[in-house]
C-alpha cells in the first residue's frame, strides 16, 4: 500500500467503520473534510476540518491530534473522507509520527467509495 495508483483494497469491518465514522462527522459538521483513526487498542478518533482565523487543521491531523491527547501510543490505521484526489502529505506525516510508516491511510470520496490506500510512510 505505498503507492497512490494501486487499486484500493476490499475494506475489512473495522476499515468500514471509520469510513462511516468519518463519512457521518463531514456531512454532519458541513466541513470539505471528515477523518477517523483507530489506535494500537482499538479505539477510534473521528474529526473534521478546523478551519477558525487563528486555526487550521486537517481532519486527519485533526484525529491524530485527539488520539494523542488521550493517550493513543500508536495507530493501527487512518481514514479520510474528503472530495480531494489524494491524502496529502502532513496528513500522512502526521499518520506517521504516531502509528509508523506502514501505518495504512485510506482515502474514500464522499459517498463511502474507497478510492486509494497508501501507507503513512
Amino acid at each position: 500500500m505505498t503507492d497512490t495508483t494501486d487499486s484500493a483494497p476490499a475494506l475489512d469491518a473495522e476499515d468500514a467503520k471509520l469510513v462511516t465514522l468519518a463519512r457521518s462527522t463531514r456531512a454532519r459538521n458541513g466541513v470539505p473534510e471528515g477523518a477517523a483513526v483507530r489506535d494500537e487498542t482499538g479505539r477510534t478518533y473521528v474529526a473534521g476540518t478546523v478551519a477558525l482565523a487563528s486555526l487550521k487543521l486537517s481532519a486527519v491531523r485533526t484525529a491524530v491530534a485527539m488520539a494523542v491527547a488521550s493517550g493513543a501510543r500508536s495507530l493501527e490505521a487512518a481514514v479520510v473522507v474528503s472530495s480531494a484526489e489524494s491524502v496529502a502529505e502532513e496528513d500522512r506525516a502526521a499518520v506517521r509520527d504516531l502509528g509508523g510508516p506502514d501505518t495504512p491511510v485510506l482515502l474514500a470520496g464522499p459517498d463511502g467509495t474507497l478510492r486509494t490506500a497508501v501507507s503513512a510512510g
